[in-house]
């Protein structure tokens, strides 16, 4: 018999009832009913219960043990009786009699736990501090435990697949060269090269891109990616993990069709994880232009399962009574208006409140009309005129029980609080259907925009994408017209995946920089290994870069990423498991030719009491 199990914990059926066997475990509950001790024991596969009665081998060990102490059991399987199967469970028709035998005895303690600061068994909330601080108690719990294992799958899913797709996986430099990205780098000090600094990558952006010019002519990997940012729900601080890929003489067509049936894939064959039952929406998914997104949905991750549409109705307070929309629309700017279905129960409240909450997000306000079969209500209503504000309600397309809020403004601020609106009504109004996967692209982004802070232009999404029209645009076009062969896949207002067909011509990436403000030189030196191969011969290429730990969190429909990552790091960018960031000892900075001016904390010294 193995020194540990002959079977796992999940493992046991009725059929196996009579047999002698070996389960290892951890002790997930104990049940006292009366010197009747019934015991879950738990490993990585299930539970199976253990029923001892006093004076019976191992007993008193498994009496004494704490929950989450590590045993060995030898017993005989049993079927129960009709009365007692637990249907919850696969080995709900069995429990194991421990018992001493020639392998050994029935019960043998591996380990024993010490009282947990984190109950394992339960499904308990608390504080993210003990979670993080205590993850190897956490990830025994039964919710945690699924979603890693879930997030195995997928990723086992996803190489198979890509595979299929004829894609070859290959591994890029975590040790590489600082570039201006978009976000801060992790930088490595070298101790061969003093003053000098590695970089982690932020993503594989240039060597997948030099695969392509190497000749390899589709690559993937499953990608770890390093960015100095600050956390939020679905951002990792520090460290996160894409499905990266590239594709050789390709149009941004071939990119759609190759990724499409991977990600559809991987969402239907886990839409029904848990039973829970999700549809995914129809392939090919549906494709919205960047400036169609921003008017209809206010933003460029729209969540399509929210039915409000979004409309612009700025002709409508063209030298209307309501002077304040009359002189926004004068000055050139514009006003939004975002349906609120069925809202006629809704008392004032709930208009005031959501003009309140938009101006603790920093915005003026967010007006409102109100109607109850038929009847208008609110300020704008009064001022804008009876007649004038039912061909507004006409042209939007409302019913008599509709309400309207209004954003109001220059052209992107009123797009992003009308889409920060139209998320908001369709929470609290419950339009969001949360059985469905409804995934788009978005595709034409501005290959430029302006930045109203350094007061230029600049990139808008990916220096290192083609423009539409290639070099006789930027010749010929103003910048803030022309478009990019760039995409996003969005999932349930998600980003799942940013990608683009590359520039690889060196004339018209210099051409690109220079209108977004860098010299030759500047490009020659941030992307030299890039731009140097692109003059010995590139071919036309593309590729995009889903996020797996969000494709896991939709999933396993989590609301913050750390659930579906083993060792996150807290939102200070800490992990308090293993105490890093941590300061380097003296000697370490020695040998990297460093000096911090920041101090380590003095460590005061242990007291001694006399003996």
């Amino acid at each position: 018999m193995h020194a540990y199990r002959t079977h796992t914990c999940g493992a046991l059926r009725a059929t196996d009832a009579g047999q002698t066997v070996k389960l290892s475990g951890w002790v997930h509950r104990k049940r006292d009913h009366g010197g009747l001790l019934f015991v879950d024991l738990r490993d990585h596969y299930g539970i199976t219960q253990i029923t001892l009665h006093p004076g019976w081998p191992g007993y008193d060990v498994v009496d004494k043990a704490r929950v989450e102490s590590v045993v060995t059991i030898i017993g005989e399987v049993t079927a129960r009786s009709p009365e007692t199967i637990n249907p919850n469970l696969p080995t709900g028709e069995v429990e194991v009699f421990p018992k001493d035998s020639d392998a050994g005895h029935g019960v043998t303690l591996q380990s024993a736990a010490q009282e947990l600061p984190l109950p394992v068994a339960g499904d308990a909330e608390y504080p993210e501090d003990i979670r993080l601080r205590y993850r190897y108690l956490d990830l025994r719990r039964d919710r945690v435990h699924a979603n890693i294992m879930l997030r195995a799958k997928v990723i086992t899913s996803i190489r198979n697949r890509m595979v299929e797709q004829g894609f070859t996986e290959f591994q890029t430099p975590i040790l590489t060269a600082s570039s201006p990205e978009g976000a801060r780098d992790y930088l490595v000090p070298s101790r061969v090269h003093p003053g000098k600094f590695y970089a982690l990558p932020q993503a594989p952006q240039m060597f997948k891109q030099l695969l392509m010019v190497a000749g390899f002519d589709r690559y993937f990997q499953i990608a770890p990616c390093f960015r100095d940012e600050d956390g939020r729900a679905d951002r990792s601080p520090g460290e996160f993990y894409q499905l990266d890929f590239e594709m050789s003489f390709v149009t941004q067509e071939d990119v759609f069709q190759a990724i499409e049936p991977v990600l559809h894939g991987i969402f239907e064959e886990f839409a029904d994880w848990q039973g829970r039952g999700r549809t995914v929406s129809a392939s090919p998914f549906v494709r919205i232009p960047y400036r169609e997104s921003m008017l209809k949905y206010g933003s460029d991750k729209p969540d399509l399962r929210n039915p409000i549409l979004i409309s612009d109705v700025s002709s409508h307070f063209e030298g209307s009574g309501f002077g304040l929309f009359a002189g926004i629309v004068a000055g050139g700017d514009v006003v939004r208006a975002i349906p609120a279905p069925n809202t006629a129960d809704k008392s004032r409240k709930f208009f005031t409140d959501m003009n309140d909450w938009a101006r603790t997000e920093g915005h003026a306000g967010l007006g409102y009309i109100t109607q109850k079969n038929g009847e208008l209500g609110g300020p704008i209503a009064k001022n804008h005129g009876e007649e004038a504000t039912r061909k507004l309600v006409e042209a939007l397309g409302l019913g008599p029980n509709d309400g309207i809020f209004f954003a109001a403004g220059k052209e992107l601020a009123a797009a992003k609080l009308a889409g920060a609106a139209r998320t908001r009504i369709g929470t609290e109004l419950g339009l969001i259907d949360e059985s469905r996967f409804e995934f788009c692209w978005i595709v034409d982004f501005p290959m430029f925009e302006y930045d109203e802070d350094a007061k230029k232009v600049d990139f808008s999404h990916n220096p290192f994408s083609m423009p539409q029209g290639e070099l006789e645009a930027l010749n010929t076009q103003n910048p803030l017209d022309i478009l990019a062969y760039q995409y996003d896949i969005v999932c349930n207002g998600i980003e799942l995946c940013s990608g683009a067909i590359r520039n690889h011509k060196p004339e018209i990436m210099y051409k690109a920089f220079e209108i977004a403000g860098y010299s030759q030189a500047d490009v020659d030196t941030n992307f030299a290994g890039m731009i140097n191969a692109f003059k010995f011969g590139a071919p036309p290429h593309g590729g995009a870069a889903p996020g797996v730990d969000r494709m896991v969190m939709l999933l396993a429909s989590e609301p913050n990423i750390r659930e579906v990552t083993l060792f996150p790091l807290n939102g200070k960018a800490e992990d308090l498991m293993m105490g890093a960031p941590s300061f380097p000892t003296a000697r370490q900075m020695k040998e990297l030719n460093l000096r911090s001016t920041a101090e380590a904390p003095k460590v005061a010294p242990k007291v001694v009491a006399p003996e």
